[in-house]
């Protein structure tokens, strides 16, 4: 059942009727039953209510085949792991690191076809997406769905044949992966370990190459697995190869486990094709609940299509049921506006569809396309990384328990919804990242991959290895086959289908080493990376997904979550590294909350600055003051840190404040500036954030019982924690409104003078005793005063170029929540001279807790000022 919301649809509970019985063949329109049935608006209630430096990269590519084959591997639990091994450059016996496969395995495997396999595609090879402005081709229509319009260029590249244009591509063949050693010679001790490594790099995409037709074509499996849909019927297919038996179930036969009985293949791959009815239209209509029941050695079992892109769970009910979605082509979104160029720097707004909404509820895909992208566009944030998109069982997970890979959250909206929300922000010139989940997956056995075909070992580690004693969740075998082809195709995916821009892979930590990073502390000795405790197998599938989505989406970003260090993350693959745009500067965060444990007194400004400058040549980094980790229920915001319960009584203006607030307030824009100033090529926020967001994050739950027989208390299923109060930065009478500003003027300044990839980065003054911190950074000259108490005038700072100085950003500006103590009228003219070993020198007044940005004033910009002011003095004054 369909209900309207300004032209949105949200699914319901639908009427059940009662049907006769049919043959697996026959007719089956009388058991048709849709989530998704129409012809009824009466509710408005929501359902969810509830590089720098040049790569060894060839011009040379491979194209694809066009032919996917399905062999369908069976996991092999008692191999040894990869860690009991010497790395010896070639790959032991028995190891799963190894990737030799039976080719008389891969060739019986092509017996799996669809109708388009002899279909070869072009081999010539297209550039990167073109940005073509056609969204005066297409015009949104009332209620919600697009028409094209008569005038639409078709002899222009647009977003509508990006697909198409991507399966030309090719991938690049793999390099010599020698790079490395140059970029980092002490990586030379460790050459067996990396050139082991990479030689099991190679023969996977030899292995790909041979039996698949390349990554193009096996990330693209999607094609073949789960539902898809032909001009005659509907096949389904499904990797199983534990199962004994399997039967299509759902709305569409009544659940009738002996109507459409699947058949196996020899690689455990389950089929089963179900024609058209007679009068043309599909076995299964839009909206049905489908699930496929297996006799296994558990017992028999109803799961969720592995592939399935769409789940919901139902009023009412406890698992979630998998959705068959297929809307008719005039209910599909139609993606308008092309993708924008992949920005120089990027500055992410961090954000969670749910708790994006003021109001303590679940929020929405259309509300937070309609509402929350806009303010992130006004704030200057270039990208927007979303969490929690792949569907999750258990909410308060945050997203990262994923139980339907495929399936973008039905908590939120439908797939469409969703769809409607990236063409928005790629309309506002914003990039959207998608915080990806490919390090475990969820341990619910009713909705998620966990025991799928009644095995411990499908998809999985078998034992130990296969579980995260932390996490609570499954640990994938990232040396199966199918595996690599599942998860592979799941990025594909959610880049082609959707037009995601790229992905924050989450837990890369958890993935590269056996350990997980569990009870290890990593001080940076290149034995820690290079060991017996490295997962070969996953840093393999890194570099694979890497090469593949930066060959098939040249402008994509990938950003890797490690907190480890590992050398050679952000070096691209042909040159030996692992294949990442970024790494998350993890650090930064911790070393802030361990200061704010501290009095001022004993902050050090050196170690401040170790922080933020520790990262490896090269490799860039996304730095951050805090994200969603330091906010959940345990933590507590920087801002809460700072001010705690002052926050619920003095941040009115018509209030006086208090000692504790103007230090928190002159310390959060300080924290955050300098993070952004020092600490990498990327800058992220959490939303909310970005105005000193109060308290922590705290989901909806219910007490829980541990097994030890403590209870974990819970808290009603109140919303009240689980949301963002943007209203108390909007309100210009609370001074939530000066930080929130200040924060719109850091990404302003970044985005005008691009000082965080600027390659002139100078550090010029740590001083303890007077807790200065000053640094240049492109164009810009930054001064942090620390010190509490403690203003220095006709202070003298280091810098490069002469010339005339203004100020750029003033934290202290009354604008910002400040005192107003610097005139932003002054000018600041260098002295010639050495100092701080610096050619010269400018003489400013820092006040303490004060953070200013200087920036030099180039004659273009000088001369625009003088005509201006010429101007001015011109007009004539009117009587």
């Amino acid at each position: 059942m369909v209900y309207t919301l300004s032209g949105v649809r949200f699914p319901t509970v639908p009427s059940v009727y009662k049907s006769n019985g049919f043959s697996s063949n026959g007719d089956r329109r009388n058991a048709n039953i849709s989530v998704f049935l129409k012809k009824h608006s009466l509710s408005r209630k929501i359902l969810a209510e509830k590089t720098s430096y040049d790569s060894e990269s060839r011009p040379s590519t491979v194209a694809a085949s066009g032919k996917v084959l399905v062999p369908g591997t069976q996991s092999d639990s008692s191999s040894s792991s990869t860690d009991q091994f010497e790395f010896t450059g070639t790959a032991p016996e028995n190891s799963p690191a190894s990737t030799d496969v039976d080719s008389s395995t891969m060739e019986h495997a092509s017996q799996i076809k669809t109708e388009n396999d002899d279909v070869e595609p072009s081999s010539d090879l297209t550039g990167s997406v073109e940005e073509l402005d056609f969204a005066s081709s297409l015009q949104l229509q009332e209620g919600g769905k697009l028409e094209e319009s008569k005038t639409l260029n078709t002899s222009e590249e647009t977003i509508i044949d990006e697909s198409d244009r991507i399966r030309e591509r090719g991938i690049p063949p793999p390099g010599r992966g020698q790079k490395i050693y140059e970029i980092d010679p002490l990586l030379t001790n460790y050459r067996q370990h990396l050139d082991y490594r990479y030689s099991q790099y190679k023969k996977m995409r030899e292995a790909i190459d041979k039996y698949e037709g390349g990554l193009e074509a096996f990330s693209r499996g999607y094609e073949k697995m789960g539902f898809t849909r032909s001009a005659t019927g509907i096949t389904y297919r499904e990797w199983a190869p534990g199962a004994q038996s399997a039967a299509l179930i759902g709305d569409f036969n009544n659940w009738d486990a002996n109507a459409d009985i699947m058949t196996r293949n020899e690689f455990g791959v389950w089929e089963i094709f179900l024609p058209n009815n007679v009068d043309g239209s599909p076995a299964i209509p839009h909206g049905s609940r489908v699930k496929i029941r297996m006799d296994t050695p558990s017992g028999v079992k109803d799961s969720i299509p592995a592939w399935i892109n769409y789940s919901l769970q139902l009023p009412d009910e406890i698992p979630y049921n998998g959705i068959y979605y297929d809307p008719p082509e005039e209910e599909r979104y139609i993606f308008q506006h092309p993708r924008p160029k992949k920005p120089k720097s990027l500055r992410i707004y961090e954000s969670h569809i749910g708790m994006s909404s003021p109001e303590p509820k679940i929020n929405s895909y259309v509300n937070f396309r309609d509402e929350v992208l806009p303010r992130i566009k006004k704030l200057g944030y270039n990208a927007v990384q979303i969490m929690a998109i792949q569907e999750h069982s258990y909410y308060a997970s945050f997203g990262y328990h994923v139980t339907n890979f495929f399936a973008p959250s039905s908590r939120f909206g439908t797939p469409d919804d969703l769809k409607s929300l990236i063409d928005k922000a790629h309309e506002l010139g914003i990039v959207v990242l998608m915080d990806i989940v490919h390090s475990h997956a969820s341990n619910n056995t009713l909705d998620g991959l966990n025991m799928f075909d009644g095995t411990d070992s499908c998809y999985f580690h078998s034992g130990a290895r296969g579980y995260h004693w932390m996490w609570d969740s499954r640990l994938f075998n990232y040396g199966n086959w199918e595996v690599l082809r599942y998860l592979l195709s799941n990025a594909r995916w959610w880049l082609d289908e959707f037009k995601f821009d790229g992905f924050r892979f989450d837990g890369v930590t958890s993935m590269m080493y056996t350990h997980h990073g569990l009870s290890v502390g990593f001080t940076g000795n290149y034995e820690e990376y290079f060991g017996l405790a490295t997962d070969v197998d996953a840093v393999v599938y890194l570099m694979l997904v890497n090469d593949l989505i930066h060959g098939l989406f040249p402008d994509a970003i990938t950003i890797g979550e490690d907190v480890s260090g590992m050398p050679a993350f952000c070096i691209p693959v042909q040159d030996g590294g692992v294949g990442f745009d970024y790494r998350l500067h993890m650090a930064i965060a911790d070393k802030w909350i361990e200061l704010l444990k501290k009095r001022d007194e004993d902050w050090r400004v050196g170690d401040i600055v170790h922080t933020l400058t520790n990262r490896r040549w090269l490799e860039k980094c996304v730095s951050y003051a805090e994200s969603h980790d330091q906010a959940l229920v345990g933590d507590k915001t920087i801002a809460f840190w700072l001010m705690d319960k002052d926050m619920y009584d003095f941040m009115a203006l018509d209030r006086p404040s208090t000692p504790v607030i103007d230090r928190g307030i002159a310390l959060h824009k300080m924290i955050r500036l300098v993070t952004m100033g020092l600490g990498g090529e990327g800058y992220l926020n959490f939303m909310g954030n970005e105005f000193g967001h109060p308290e922590w994050i705290d989901f909806p739950r219910a007490e829980q019982h541990l097994s030890d027989g403590s209870v974990i208390p819970g808290n009603q299923f109140s919303y009240d924690k689980c949301r963002r109060r943007f209203d108390l930065g909007d309100a210009e009478y609370l001074r939530y409104h000066g930080l929130q500003e200040f924060d719109r003027a850091m990404q302003h300044l970044e985005d005008k003078y691009e000082f965080m990839t600027s390659e002139h980065q100078f550090i010029s003054r740590k001083d303890e005793g007077d807790r200065m911190i000053v640094f240049e950074r492109g164009n810009l000259v930054f001064v942090f005063n620390f010190h509490w108490t403690k203003s220095y005038s006709d202070y003298r700072i280091g810098c490069l170029k002469p010339g005339k100085y203004k100020v750029a950003l003033d934290s202290d500006d009354p604008l910002f929540g400040g005192f107003g103590r610097i005139d932003h009228n002054a000018e600041y003219f260098t002295f010639d001279g050495w100092y701080d070993d610096r050619p010269r020198s400018i003489m400013v007044y820092a006040p303490s807790r004060t953070a200013v940005v200087y920036a030099l004033v180039d004659k273009e910009e000088e001369e625009a000022v003088v005509e201006e002011v010429v101007v001015v003095e011109e007009e004539p004054i009117e009587e």
